[in-house]
């Protein structure tokens, strides 16, 4: 059953988890969303089981931190409280939050020149490779937008 007045201790996003800390953030989620956890009668579990689309063994399963994991079980997880499913991996310890960080904000430290990466695709040949370096020069020009040049495509 749905408890309106009950809410969730706020955790940080990036606490470090476990299966079992995993089920303690989810029971106070899901005592946030209205969820009555309070004991096994109290119908929380099995109500947000069905909202969820999960079976109740899965959802008391996953609240004792005695399931393993499956990235497509926390998909459907974060999809039913609401949660980016990226956040959800980092608090069941799927990925680490420098991991997600990596992910979301890429860095190339050491750019590759239009000869490495004509040597990469494989181009050998020599009309082709200098085709390819003097199309890649012209692209990484500043945009004829910025310059005040007129667009070739118009």
């Amino acid at each position: 059953m749905k408890n309106s007045k009950r809410r969730a201790t706020p955790v940080p996003p990036h606490a470090s988890t476990g299966p079992a800390a995993f089920g303690r953030w989810l029971a106070h989620r899901l005592e946030g969303l209205g969820y009555d956890l309070s004991s096994p009668r109290s119908g929380g579990r099995s109500a947000f089981a069905e909202a969820a689309g999960l079976s109740p063994s899965t959802v008391t399963r996953l609240l004792r931190g005695e399931m393993p994991t499956d990235p497509r079980l926390l998909r459907t997880l974060a999809e039913a409280i609401k949660e980016p499913y990226a956040a959800v991996l980092v608090r069941a310890g799927v990925i680490s939050p420098d991991e997600l960080a990596a992910v979301q904000n890429p860095t190339t430290t050491n750019p590759i020149t239009p000869d490495q990466a004509a040597d990469e695709l494989g181009i050998t040949d020599p009309v082709e490779r200098k085709v390819f370096i003097n199309m890649v020069r012209t692209l990484a020009r500043p945009s004829a937008a910025t310059t005040g040049e007129e667009k070739l495509a118009d």
